[in-house]
């Protein structure tokens, strides 16, 4: 992808990550598991435009985050999935998530999947990545293996109608 400022990995990692919308896009897809286009422009939060999310969902496949295919259901249709390095992200989102948390005014129900995966740890983060390469990469996860997305989206749900989920583990 042409010329980079320099070698150091930071800003190697910030030049395909650090604009304001590649980590939203990648967020949906983890932790809304979004694979379309139409859901990730109309699923967002932060309501981004459509120019914008083409741009990112192109600059994402580019940069080997994101691989696409079309869909067997629907032949205009393209099907967006995480690769194996926008998999291992989410370490990346977990420690954003904290950060934002404890120095941002964050709400309590968009903070609850950021505090589960704080408190989870690597374990956690973990089985979600074992879920997601399922989810997208089509590897099934370890037999028995508690599903750590459900556990989050309970959680998100349980704070979005103001009560406390119980947890599964």
């Amino acid at each position: 992808m042409g010329e980079h400022r320099s070698g150091c990995p930071i800003n190697l990692a910030v030049e395909v990550l650090g604009d304001r919308w590649s980590l939203v896009v990648l967020r949906d897809m983890m932790f809304g598991n979004r694979h379309y286009f139409r859901e990730l422009l109309t699923g967002s939060e932060e309501g981004i435009a459509s120019n914008i999310l083409a741009d990112r969902l192109r600059r994402l496949v580019a940069h080997g985050l994101l691989w696409r295919t079309d869909d067997e259901t629907h032949r205009q249709k393209i099907r967006y999935s995480l690769t194996e390095p926008g998999v291992q992200l989410v370490p990346v989102m977990a420690a954003l998530g904290s950060w934002g948390r404890m120095h941002m005014p964050a709400s309590r129900e968009l903070s609850v999947r950021a505090e589960l995966l704080e408190q989870g740890g690597p374990e956690l983060w973990d089985r979600f990545m074992d879920e997601l390469r399922e989810q997208h990469l089509g590897i099934p996860r370890p037999p028995g293996t508690p599903s750590a997305f459900a556990e989050l989206q309970a959680a998100y749900e349980a704070a979005a109608a103001g009560s406390t989920p119980e947890r599964t583990s």
